[in-house]
């Protein structure tokens, strides 16, 4: 097993001709970017802190800090949403509302009913699912504009019933202050009038301790940097989040039969987004190796974003050509990998889709590349990175939902179980618990 740069594009790991590890050691051989969230806390920590204390004041002077905007308020007039859908071009706007029809297909079937559980006659137990309250969501403004973050975030709040929600991004120097306006039109879109020209830490420290603008959310979710990851971590506790997401990531696992062209071209639609994104192809097939290599560069050198985003995320250490002997170890190093996003791209595709566990979301076949994942799948794009998909999972209407158990139990029943508790309750050293079913009846040890 080793490691080596096979041209000038992305490196080869190989794992062949031994067992693979199991668990953590496996992990550690494969590629990953330097993504320090904990680092990152101590220097949001004072800019939220800021905020807290200065709310609206803070929050403008960090947008001309960091934006280079200067503010005189932080959240977006109404006209502006108008204006930036009237001016929308009508071909975004087709794509923006056949993507939000796709989603709401999806998420709608995601709610989950109420149901009610007889445990025992008279004893009763129901889960019902409530949605927060208000959330703030968080379309990020950077590099790119992504109104399709805004379509994940927002469809699956509303068809969990959300009553109230909230939208941030970045403030925009041409656009005067204002978010990008295809960040506007498709809140606009959506029905989405509360929106603000926030950024970063200090729009996830404006949602979770609120200001004279914006009241407190009670869960924040959506995309970010490393200062977003951050400050979700800061305020876990004080707030739910969705997850800490760390740079985007793809994985392909492929065979002899995929096709070279296709996979080169998967690897750099994920490496376009940043220069941390990472791309991993997993294979069993040399041939296929030296063919994505090859296709790699004609493939890169045609790219817009060429030098700044993608020569780098393919040449970091985060992306590699891993080669196994054979398509079962390939599924154990895309479960120890758990990708953001899982390509599988075998003459089995299917098949072996079925056997993965930790994905963020799987793309099955030569015709379900990730970039429709992206915008019009109908599937959500706000997913675990970093290998957290071996515990969590993407954003789904689930995510702004709460169980909550409905115990109705009657007389009788509770009387039948009642020597049960005291005993338990007692066996724990806690015989308040047990007398606080006592005093309801005139309560003896039964016999045996």
């Amino acid at each position: 097993m080793g490691s080596e740069r096979i041209g000038s594009v992305i490196s080869r790991i190989d794992l062949r001709g031994d067992a693979l590890p199991e668990g953590a050691d496996l992990r550690d051989l494969l590629p990953r970017a330097d993504f320090d969230v904990q680092a990152a806390l101590d220097k949001v920590r004072p800019i939220c802190e800021d905020v807290h204390h200065r709310g609206t004041a803070a929050l403008i002077e960090y947008a001309e800090k960091f934006d280079g905007v200067k503010l005189e308020r932080v959240r977006v007039p109404a006209e502006a949403l108008a204006t930036a859908l009237e001016q929308l071009d009508p071909k975004v706007r087709a794509a923006l509302e056949e993507s939000i029809r796709r989603a709401r297909i999806v998420h709608r079937e995601q709610r989950r009913g109420e149901h009610t559980t007889q445990v025992v006659p008279g004893g009763t137990v129901t889960e019902r699912w409530v949605p927060v309250g208000r959330v703030g969501l968080y379309a990020p403004g950077g590099r790119s504009v992504y109104p399709s973050s805004v379509i994940m975030n927002v469809v699956p709040a509303q068809e969990a019933g959300v009553e109230s929600i909230a939208l941030a991004s970045p403030a925009q120097a041409e656009f005067g202050g204002l978010p990008h306006p295809t960040i506007l039109a498709a809140c606009a879109l959506l029905g989405i009038d509360e929106v603000y020209a926030a950024g970063g830490a200090t729009a996830v420290a404006m949602f979770a301790y609120g200001t004279d603008e914006c009241p407190p959310v009670n869960m924040v979710t959506g995309p970010g940097n490393i200062w977003v990851a951050a400050a979700k971590r800061y305020f876990t506790g004080l707030i739910g989040i969705d997850t800490e997401a760390g740079p985007t990531e793809i994985a392909v696992l492929a065979d002899e039969t995929a096709d070279p062209v296709h996979v080169a071209a998967d690897l750099i639609s994920q490496a376009e987004h940043d220069p941390l994104a990472a791309a991993v192809l997993v294979t069993d097939s040399e041939e296929l190796a030296d063919a994505v290599t090859k296709e790699l560069e004609p493939q890169v050198a045609a790219t817009k974003h060429r030098d700044d985003r993608i020569l780098p995320a393919l040449a970091g250490k985060q992306s590699s050509i891993v080669l196994v002997d054979s398509m079962e170890e390939g599924l154990k190093v895309v479960d120890a990998y758990g990708a953001e996003h899982l390509e599988i791209q075998t003459a089995d595709a299917a098949a072996l889709a079925r056997r993965v566990r930790n994905a963020g979301a799987i793309f099955v076949g030569p015709y379900a590349p990730v970039s429709l994942g992206d915008y019009c799948a109908g599937s959500n794009h706000v997913l675990p990175t970093g290998g957290c998909a071996c515990h969590s999972s993407g954003l789904s209407v689930q995510s702004f939902l709460r169980g909550i158990h409905i115990v109705d139990y009657t007389r009788d029943a509770l009387a039948e179980v009642t020597h049960h508790v005291v005993t338990l309750a007692e066996a724990e050293d806690l015989p308040a618990h047990g007398a606080a079913l006592k005093a309801r009846f005139e309560w003896k040890v039964p016999t045996q």
